[in-house]
């Protein structure tokens, strides 16, 4: 390869270049301030930790529990393992 100015580029003129070009991911001029606020201001949501039918849980925000319609406040045992498909 021939630069503008008629010297020959080698590998080992390259070589530094390249070096150099791998190092700066670890110097961090890419953090940003503004990055950290928007993660704080997702953690500002509570969630609680739900079970579904199936047994896996979820969370979900507590704002929506508020606002959610209860059928049946308080249920027995029995009619909870049969929400849950299981048998007694």
């Amino acid at each position: 390869m021939k630069t503008k100015k008629g010297k020959q580029i080698s590998r080992r003129s390259i070589l530094p270049i390249l070096g150099s070009v791998l190092l700066i991911p670890f110097l961090g001029f890419g953090k940003s301030s503004k990055g950290e606020s928007t993660l704080s201001n997702l953690d500002d949501e509570e969630y609680q930790t739900l079970l579904k039918p199936d047994g896996t849980a979820v969370k979900v925000k507590v704002s929506a529990l508020k606002n959610a319609k209860i059928i049946k406040k308080n249920i027995s045992n029995n009619s909870f393992l049969n929400w849950l498909g299981r048998k007694l």
